[in-house]
């Protein structure tokens, strides 16, 4: 990767209008009809991550505005630790099916599987199971095809790969979260007929806490516009560090954390200060998962310079989505090692800067499939690493400029959500 920004790819206006309405007439059909069409979203994978949470109430918000009068029914993992409530608030006619019961009458009454967004197909079991036992249609936005990720030490072999594509093959439609994902599928010869870029659904994400947000910022003195928010990541949740985890320690992982640690958040560390010393902003050391408040103590606050500390301010309590979203877009942008926080920025129209590695999955490349290739750095490519610090002080020193860049890829995601769920609708009106 060389740095350079990639331009968004932009659509005609009449093209732009005809989409769009193709979009809504077909669902104000569904909403006109006698019976109005039914979706089953698989998705809510946990509750430890603020990016898996925001999966769900993002993309419900995208087919909310794109397909009114379609209903959906939410098939989740996990929607413990306040999420539930969460999720009521922002979508109150929601249905969710939990328990036995629940979940046979969404298979007899929704007319289409969709999964939602993850780091792979989650659902594989589930996704086979619909078919098995329903013969109706399902599709997918939004997923990465992995060939390593977080989850894994070890490349995902040739065959396993294909095992999912032959389950992809029935799919209606997979939209890819990134353009790797959907080069490998071709090069794996999927014959999927609907193929394409479709941005992860946390970019839909509108969720708000407002009250929490105001109070938190007052409370640290975080004045809006004037501060920047950062998160820390390691090269692998150490999910067996979480409270009440039955996940096991790995030796493998933790190994490969404490080896690139350093490496990985040094140039986070030289950004703050150079934010802080050459502009007079403050910045927010934030986290997107549970274990990610003692990293960022440990790795981005304790070491600062006393100077550069005192204009810190580091979270030590972990937050859900709609706090977190409103104080990103109370901030003047947000740059560190996780991926979900920059998407629900740009969502909202916040600049947003991206740290990746292997590790990761190849799901930072949406970054560069947007529009975002100067907001990408690859931690693997010490070019990338290096470039960083000055990165994030151009968009503290030029925050109407780092706008500009944050709305044009916000806008080449709202035109790709907009082509898919056309092409959702249209498969909901075939029904098989």
């Amino acid at each position: 990767m060389d740095g350079r920004r990639t331009r968004p790819r932009r659509l005609l206006g009449r093209r732009e209008f005809l989409a769009a309405g193709a979009v809504a007439a077909a669902a104000a059909a569904s909403a006109g009809s006698d019976r109005p069409r039914r979706i089953l979203l698989r998705s809510s994978w946990q509750t430890v991550n603020i990016g898996d949470i925001a999966h769900t109430p993002g993309l419900l918000a995208i087919l909310e505005r794109r397909l009114p009068g379609v209903e959906v029914t939410l098939w989740p993992s996990r929607i413990d630790d306040g999420v539930e409530d969460l999720l009521r608030r922002r979508f109150p006619r929601l249905s969710i099916a939990v328990g036995r019961a629940a979940l046979d009458a969404a298979f007899a009454e929704c007319d289409m599987l969709l999964h939602g967004s993850g780091p792979s197909l989650v659902a594989e079991r589930d996704v086979a199971r619909w078919c098995e036992q329903t013969g109706k249609p399902f599709g997918l936005y939004g997923i990465t095809l992995p060939r390593t990720g977080s989850t894994s030490t070890s490349p995902t072999s040739d065959e396993v790969l294909r095992q999912t594509v032959s389950l992809l093959d029935r799919a209606k439609f997979v939209y890819f979260r990134d353009s790797v994902s959907l080069g490998l599928a071709r090069d794996l010869g999927c014959t999927c007929p609907v193929m394409g870029f479709g941005p992860d659904g946390a970019f839909g994400t509108d969720l708000r806490d407002d009250a929490s947000a105001t109070a938190f910022l007052a409370a640290h003195r975080l004045e809006e516009g004037r501060f920047l928010c950062c998160i820390p990541r390691l090269r692998y949740t150490p999910y067996w560090e979480i409270p009440g985890s039955t996940k096991p320690f790995d030796p493998v992982k933790h190994a490969r954390n404490e080896a690139l640690k350093e490496h990985d958040h040094a140039p986070l560390r030289d950004a703050i200060t150079a934010v802080v010393r050459e502009t007079g902003l403050s910045v927010l050391v934030c986290p997107e998962d549970r274990t990610q408040m003692a990293v960022g103590r440990a790795l981005l606050v304790d070491p600062l310079p006393p100077d550069v500390r005192s204009r810190v301010v580091w979270r030590e309590h972990y937050w859900l989505p709609d706090e977190a979203l409103s104080v990103y877009v109370r901030s003047a942008g947000l740059f560190g090692n996780e991926m979900h926080s920059p998407i629900m920025c740009i969502g909202n129209g916040v600049p947003a800067l991206v740290c990746r590695w292997a590790e990761q999955t190849s799901k930072g490349i949406m970054w560069r499939d947007i529009g975002l290739g100067e907001w990408l750095f690859d931690f693997d490519d010490e070019a990338d690493v290096r470039r960083l610090p000055a990165a994030v002080l151009a968009v503290a020193r030029d925050p109407v400029a780092a706008r500009r860049t944050a709305a044009a890829a916000r806008a080449e995601v709202e035109q790709r959500v907009d082509e898919a769920m056309r092409v959702v609708m249209q498969a909901l009106e075939q029904k098989a």
